[in-house]
């Protein structure tokens, strides 16, 4: 018998074995989205490169929980600015919304001066019963956990289910922005985020919430359909949409119609003595969610499971079923006329394509899947997520958390021009109405960054 022969070269020991293995992982969680770039922090004044692009942006202004004392009368310390997932503008740009997730809160600014107005608190008591038709807790069939903390014993009820804390996540406007929709990660009590969660309802000339709806577990996204007939809010927690009639004035007069599935309903039984990683731990983890500008379909993105974009007809909300050819992680959704775009969170593309070419392929097509390969693509840098378009349709901007930049892509040829620094970690993103700025919020990850919302000035040659 041949002897093996001894190895030759580098030794790994122990002590550098751990190093490769820490490497590896490195590299791993890196291509799957999730490294972590250094911790940055912008200056008021920062310009984008290169400066001679046909866009440039400029820091502004900024509201941040970091600093108690800045040394620039535009970098202004919020107390209440505690992990901003999300903003968003009224239309008609008086006033920006900023929703903070760990802050169960969501703070109120002039739209044009970034003073703030008034913080809104997600925080729920005996006295709020008002805020809930008839005591409503849940919808569909939804039923919330009641083990103790053993994970294995029944416990006694909760008396009153609607006395919580809500996190924050995405919104949406309707009514032409009387009503401003905003999803709660989960309710405060529910730390797995395996019951009902909620979606509260702002009157935004009152800036009160004036309704609070149940929901599916974990809803994230949240979409109004363009005829102000629907509004659809994606459940991340359980591969399911929830779909609500608004077509009446009154907010109490709001009610689910659909309870629509993506592929298949997940049964969440986790063992309540652990935390879990729920952004993990979430199937197709429905993310991108909105309507086409003809109102007639529903497209959800899966940013988990075997990917792909969902597609539903609205007219009764049933499933034309899956479009793939995509690149992996779809995150974020946004239409500009008749251009579809969507970024990818751990691949780092920014992807077009025709919407009505995309759904006329769904639809002439059978199987539950199929491969759609009409896509422009541009490659951003991993982690990008939520995207915005200019109204002419000529740029997209777009918040690339990992590499703690913000990107502008030309969409003629769907090609970077102009790239700036922006605090560590940017997710969420609101474009001006007047086009003139762009607002982005930074989360942070684990404590490390974040608490930032950063207000950028445009300016286009």
């Amino acid at each position: 018998m041949k002897e093996k022969q001894p190895i030759t070269g580098h030794l790994i020991n122990p002590i550098s074995m751990k190093h490769f293995l820490v490497i590896s992982l490195a590299l791993i969680f890196s291509q799957l989205g999730y490294s972590q770039s250094k911790l940055t922090r912008v200056d008021i004044g920062a310009t984008s490169e290169p400066a001679n692009s046909e866009v440039n942006l400029t820091l502004e202004a900024r509201n941040q929980h970091y600093n108690q004392n800045p040394t620039n009368a535009k970098d202004v310390f919020e107390k209440s600015i505690n992990s901003p997932k999300s903003a968003v503008f009224t239309p008609d740009q008086k006033k920006l919304y900023v929703h903070s997730l760990e802050g169960y809160s969501t703070t109120v600014y002039d739209g044009t001066t970034w003073k703030k107005q008034k913080v809104i608190t997600h925080k729920f008591g005996k006295h709020n019963d008002s805020l809930f038709k008839n005591s409503e807790y849940t919808v569909f069939d939804y039923k919330y956990r009641k083990k103790d903390g053993k994970g294995n014993q029944e416990a006694k009820e909760r008396v009153n289910h609607n006395e919580f804390s809500g996190k924050p996540v995405e919104s949406c406007l309707s009514h032409n922005g009387k009503y401003l929709w905003v999803t709660y990660y989960r309710r405060s009590y529910d730390k797995n985020a395996e019951s009902p969660s909620a979606v509260a309802i702002i009157d935004t000339e009152l800036d009160e919430i004036v309704r609070v709806m149940p929901t599916g577990p974990l809803p994230k996204m949240i979409a109004c359909s363009p005829n102000n007939k629907y509004i659809a809010v994606t459940h991340w927690g359980d591969n399911t949409v929830g779909i609500i009639d608004i077509q009446s004035d009154n907010v109490m007069e709001f009610k689910y119609i659909k309870h629509c599935i993506v592929d298949y309903r997940a049964k969440l039984d986790f063992n309540s003595t652990e935390v879990v990683n729920r952004d993990n731990s979430c199937g197709n983890c429905l993310r991108g969610t909105l309507f086409t500008p003809d109102g007639n379909f529903l497209i959800v993105g899966k940013m988990g499971g075997s990917g792909g974009l969902m597609i539903f007809d609205t007219r009764d909300f049933s499933s034309l079923g899956t479009v793939k050819g995509l690149k992996r992680n779809v995150r974020h959704l946004i239409i500009n006329k008749e251009d579809l775009y969507v970024s990818t969170n751990s691949s780092g593309y920014v992807q077009k394509c025709n919407w009505k070419d995309l759904t006329k392929f769904r639809i002439e097509n059978e199987g539950s899947s199929v491969i759609f390969s009409e896509w422009k693509n541009v490659y951003v840098g991993i982690g990008a997520r939520t995207i915005s378009v200019s109204d002419d349709g000529k740029y997209v901007y777009v918040a690339i958390s990992n590499e703690c930049k913000i990107k502008v892509i030309r969409t003629s040829d769907m090609s970077v021009v102009a790239t700036i620094d922006a605090d560590s970690y940017p997710v969420g993103m609101a474009l001006s109405p007047d086009q003139k700025h762009l607002v982005v919020t930074s989360q942070g990850k684990k404590s490390s960054g974040g608490n930032s919302v950063m207000i950028f000035e445009i300016t286009l040659k």
